[in-house]
Parts: structure tokens; C-alpha cells; sequence
């Protein structure tokens, strides 16, 4: 019995650990966005979204319900979620829903639109 606890608290832990997704540095994601290799997802609200976005990004307030169109086709193409910044964990909706759809290269900005800004990068709007 202590042996069959033991395994399914081992396995609860393992399922927590899947769910996470792999930081993706600024400098790393702006290289991916000038070689056109990475599609973003903006997880911040469409008002926040209008003020300014990492550029490229898709707005997953008013695209998430169709976020299937807005992916390539290729299923290893490199996805990055972001959302507010570091502490926001809201970018998880994101990637889940992209996971869900069978992409494999899912990535989180974890420095977020204000690590973005931060760093004097430039935003679309």
C-alpha cells in the first residue's frame, strides 16, 4: 500500500513539473522574430494588447477560440506565450491550448510585455 501512495505521489509530482514550459530569453525570442521562426502569443487582454505587443504577436483574447488557424501547420514550429511578467502565471492558457493542439515547441517568456518594455524593445500596436 505505502509502495502504491508512494507511485501515485510520484506521479502527481511529474504531472505538475509537464505542465510547466521552458522560459525563453528576450534576446533568444527577438532573434526567433527577425528569422520569422516563432509565433507569439499575447495573453494580456485586447486593451493591453492595443497599447502594445511584442511584435508579431497574436492577441489570444480575441483569437484564442480560433487559435488553430492562427498556428503553422508544423506542429514543431516554435510557440512562445507571455503574459503581465514574471510573477503572472495567465500565459499558461496559452501554451496549454497550444499543447493541446499538438505543438511540441512550447516556450514562455516569463520576463513578460514588462521585462519586454523594460529592456527598450520595440512593441507593435
Amino acid at each position: 500500500m505505502k509502495k502504491l501512495l508512494a507511485l501515485a505521489l510520484a506521479l502527481v509530482a511529474s504531472a505538475g513539473f509537464a505542465a510547466e514550459y521552458p522560459d525563453i530569453s528576450i534576446a533568444d525570442l527577438k532573434t526567433a522574430i527577425a528569422e520569422k521562426k516563432v509565433v507569439v502569443i499575447d495573453v494580456n487582454g485586447s486593451d493591453s494588447y492595443a497599447a502594445g505587443h511584442v511584435p508579431g504577436a497574436i492577441d489570444f483574447a480575441a483569437k484564442g477560440d480560433s487559435l488553430a488557424s492562427a498556428l503553422p501547420a508544423d506542429k514543431g514550429a516554435l510557440v512562445v506565450a507571455y503574459c503581465g511578467g514574471p510573477s503572472c502565471s495567465a500565459y499558461k492558457k496559452a501554451a496549454a491550448k497550444a499543447s493541446e493542439l499538438g505543438y511540441t515547441n512550447v516556450k514562455h517568456l516569463s520576463a513578460g510585455i514588462s521585462g519586454w518594455k523594460k529592456a527598450g524593445e520595440s512593441l507593435d500596436k
